[in-house]
């Protein structure tokens, strides 16, 4: 019997599966999400140019999801193809198709930063600085590509933890990273008074040790998909790769796309205190997306498993529950952002302009993530069963097709202006959550035939 076998991927009651997986890939999202929320609330602090610096590092947001991206794109298309090839029993396909993975990161992590270090002004400005923000923007990304081989490689060689269902050590890797970036948060914007220049340092070098970690794991006998040197080469399986990490890529970079056309577009329409809003606001959704980020890394590995053992009825159980966790999560998490807007926002700002339109506007920002659960739960169970094609489409559906167009053209419509930019988020969401329900629906059954 394998090692995922042996965690009772295709044995053990899917509540309890589920609650094993879930949790610690939840409380592993919570501390990524850590390293974004953190930097800005001590940015936010420093006397005198705390927002300005939190606004400068909130410009440097897309580039940073970008990035990110590019570790998704290989990490979340390996790590479940890995997945269903332990659930045929072939583990050294899955260790063939690790290496790959590690290959195409350290490619990618070469490539990216030299471009963006050369381009980094032109590029921040297309983004949303200002003339006040941007040397902020500038010191803090300097120092941030620097320490993309490692960042990379701590998001998206995780996955393959998680893949052969061990979430509590794959929650481990994650928590390295996050504490060892608010204690160094701590020391070099509190106590050494680096600014920007200390919230970049803390990132890099918390994401070292937490991929010094994750690689030190696969590479040792307690992984079932081993590390191996001579695997890291680029071979065919990096076509599969993509075909399948695209739909999470499309996911996260158009996240990228959105942040830039929402930054452009305030700064144009209402100037640095509605950038910094947005700023304040996207750090409160990330709350969101811990859940459903978290839950989706807990899933796939069981779904993935059992559809390549061909356990049908555990997929559907799986799915079914979870579709009704994620909504609930989501809807909860809108209802408390909603009542409390004000105090949320006293939290990022003293500055009561910034303060005023994060309570004016987050109720209806945010109104249609409760609806948006079904999204996030189909999209995983696509990934999960290898099908690349309708997850792409709904990744472009949402983002591409729906939120860039909203977010371009309600500010024109009625004289909405800054609101229309804020509206596009709920009715995209809502849309979007919609057509992924009916879409599955018609396609389930002929995938999970007997």
């Amino acid at each position: 019997m394998d090692v995922a076998e042996s965690n009772g991927l295709a044995s053990k009651p899917i509540g309890r599966l589920v609650w094993s997986l879930a949790v610690p890939a939840v409380v592993a999202q919570a501390c990524n999400a850590m390293y974004t929320i953190v930097d800005r609330l001590f940015l936010a602090r420093i006397p005198g140019v705390g927002d300005l610096a939190m606004t400068g590092v909130g410009v440097c947001f897309p580039i940073t999801l970008a990035i990110s991206a590019f570790a998704m794109l290989i990490g979340m298309g390996g790590a479940p193809l890995a997945s269903i090839q332990l659930g045929r029993g072939d583990k050294r396909q899955a260790e063939r198709l690790l290496g790959v993975s590690v290959a195409a990161l350290l490619v990618i992590a070469i490539v990216i930063p030299t471009i963006l270090q050369l381009t980094k002004e032109p590029i921040l400005m297309a983004f949303g600085a200002s003339a006040d923000t941007l040397p902020y923007a500038e010191r803090f990304l300097t120092i941030y590509l620097s320490g993309t081989v490692c960042v990379m490689a701590a998001l998206g060689l995780n996955t393959f933890i998680t893949a052969q269902g061990k979430a509590r050590v794959a929650m481990v890797s994650t928590m390295i990273g996050a504490l060892s970036s608010i204690a160094l948060d701590w020391l070099f914007i509190i106590e050494l008074d680096m600014g920007v220049e200390g919230a970049a340092l803390a990132n890099v070098i918390a994401q070292t040790l937490a991929a010094l970690w994750i690689v030190r794991f696969l590479a040792s006998q307690r992984s079932t998909i081993r590390l191996r040197v001579r695997d890291i080469r680029i071979d065919r399986r990096i076509l599969n790769i993509l075909a399948l990490g695209v739909s999470p890529f499309i996911m996260q970079i158009t996240e990228s796309l959105i942040q830039v056309v929402f930054n452009s577009s305030l700064q144009r329409y209402g100037g640095d205190h509605y950038v910094a809003a947005m700023t304040i606001m996207t750090s409160l959704m990330q709350l969101i997306f811990i859940f459903s980020q978290g839950i989706q890394q807990g899933v796939q590995p069981i779904i993935g498993y059992n559809f390549g053992a061909r356990l049908f009825d555990r997929v559907r159980r799986t799915y079914r529950s979870m579709m009704v966790v994620q909504v609930a999560i989501n809807s909860t998490m809108t209802l408390l952002f909603a009542l409390f807007p004000a105090a949320l926002a006293s939290l990022f700002t003293t500055d009561a302009t910034i303060a005023g339109i994060v309570t004016r506007t987050l109720p209806y920002y945010c109104c249609g993530m409760g609806l948006f659960g079904i999204q996030n739960i189909v999209q995983c169970s696509f990934v999960g069963m290898g099908q690349a094609k309708p997850s792409l489409f709904l990744a472009i559906f949402r983002k591409i097709i729906l939120l860039v167009p909203l977010a371009l053209i309600l500010p024109h419509v009625a004289g909405l202006g800054v609101t229309g930019v804020f509206l596009a988020e709920p009715i995209s969401d809502i849309t979007s959550a919609i057509v992924a329900g009916v879409l599955f629906h018609r396609l389930i059954p002929a995938l999970l035939q007997e």
